[in-house]
């Protein structure tokens, strides 16, 4: 009778494996595995659905940012999830979290300050579009 909908997740595109270790700021679209360490930060593109999941083997150090935010590993560094942030049971963050939406699973450790940000619209006023026309 009803249909559920769920939410569409961008597919993982792109993998850094176990053995690698990047020094330097990584930005991305879509979706990213990171199995590896990266000492530097990890920024999804701002205006698309990106996804990031964090393997339990994953480390990185730096600023996290992405619209939905899978953690199982270690990061050291503040984190923002634009929409989702899911905490499985290995995830251990040391650093300030803003977040729309969380998942946390027990086991799950942040160091840090957490802060719920509102998902508001934008809204336009009727005066601002005349004005621009």
């Amino acid at each position: 009778m009803f249909k559920q909908t769920k939410p569409v997740r961008p597919n993982i595109d792109s993998l850094i494996g176990a053995t690698t270790h990047i020094h330097g700021n990584l930005n991305f679209a879509g979706g990213l595995r990171i199995d590896g360490k990266i000492s530097g930060n990890v920024i999804g593109a701002a205006e698309s659905k990106t996804m990031l999941v964090l393997s339990e083997k994953a480390e990185v150090e730096g600023e996290v940012k992405a619209a939905h935010v899978v953690v199982n590993g270690k990061i050291n560094g503040p984190v923002t999830a634009t929409e989702l942030l899911e905490l499985q049971p290995n995830a251990h963050i040391t650093g300030d979290v803003q977040y729309v939406a969380l998942e946390m699973h027990p086991g799950a450790v942040i160091s840090g300050r957490l802060t719920h940000q509102h998902n508001k619209p934008e809204l336009k006023l009727a005066s601002d579009q005349s004005a621009a026309a």
